[in-house]
């Protein structure tokens, strides 16, 4: 089932117009994530909104906005008054300008969404649009309102549709000058970075994200399979840090390192597929009979609780 749009409106460029929604290009659902829970009774864990003051529990009803000017003193702010400041980029994507992709700095880049035709109608002006900026092999600046808050948006054609990626406004960019100030000038002998880049040479390849596998994901798995299990967890032990005394002799050996897989290549093992098969991963043929087996030792009642 697609995912529901974050937000539908209008794309513009000067005259030309159409209905566009925008969808989430990511998604965190498929990781496994934990519930906190009461360690005495199993239960879980319940968060409350309640007075700072009082400790009773306010309605959401109840619950207005407000701004800190000092320790203690708010000014309260309404939804009505935030609607009142509505901007045009609550319903409408204004294209103001058309830029370079290099020239927009990676520290800016929040995250990534789709951005299609909405309904039936406006299918030729999104594709005049979408190919306008394909042609021109730039990426398109806008700003869209999502969440009360007015954000920057680029624009690049991908297949069919359009990427549109968030962008930060300078001030909450950090400068480099705060953590790269300290650090000091050395200099780098020619043998030094041969050796380097030799090493580079050796892994250089191709971006491709299948290649990867999220490593803590898996062993989060099968930490869960074992426990439904009943079988015991085994610490394991953890590589012991090494100190680089001679930064040339490391660099010699890191050569060595690199050069001796590729003659004993061997086909690497293909990572699982999380967004395919999360739910059959933590449901594995061995788990759930493991599972149907310790079930039915376990007790009744309330000493089916294991303790983690």
């Amino acid at each position: 089932m697609a995912p529901r749009a974050n937000w539908k409106g209008f794309l513009r460029l000067s005259l030309v117009t159409c209905p566009v929604a925008l969808y989430p290009a990511t998604s965190e659902s498929e990781k496994i994530s934990f519930n906190q829970l009461n360690r005495q009774t199993g239960h879980r864990i319940k968060y409350l909104k309640v007075d700072a003051d009082t400790g009773d529990e306010v309605p959401n009803e109840d619950i207005v906005k407000g701004y800190e000017l000092d320790k203690g003193q708010y000014i309260e702010v309404s939804k009505e008054e935030l609607e009142e400041i509505a901007l045009e980029s609550t319903r409408t994507i204004e294209i103001d300008e058309f830029v370079d992709k290099s020239d927009i700095d990676p520290r800016y880049l929040i995250r990534p969404y789709y951005l299609r035709p909405d309904g039936k109608v406006g299918h030729d002006a999104f594709a005049v649009i979408r190919e306008t900026i394909r042609e021109m092999d730039k990426v398109a600046i806008g700003r869209v309102v999502l969440t009360n808050r007015e954000h920057i948006i680029a624009l690049e054609p991908l297949d069919k549709g359009l990427v549109g990626t968030l962008l930060r406004y300078p001030y909450e960019v950090r400068s480099e000058q705060e953590y790269f100030e300290d650090i000091q000038q050395v200099k780098l002998t020619k043998d030094m970075l041969d050796l380097a880049k030799h090493i580079v040479t050796q892994k250089a390849g191709r971006f491709d994200p299948e290649k990867f596998e999220d490593h803590y994901e898996t062993a989060l798995i099968d930490l869960i399979n074992q426990k439904r299990a009943g079988k015991p967890i085994t610490t394991k032990e953890r590589p012991a840090s090494t100190n680089v005394v001679d930064l040339m002799e490391a660099l010699r050996r890191s050569v060595g390192k690199e050069a001796a897989p590729a003659k004993a290549a061997k086909p690497s093992r293909k990572p699982r597929k999380a967004a395919a098969g999360q739910k059959e991963m933590l449901m594995s043929i061995e788990g759930k009979k493991a599972a149907k087996e310790a079930t039915a030792k376990r007790p009744a009642a309330g000493a089916r609780r294991k303790s983690a």
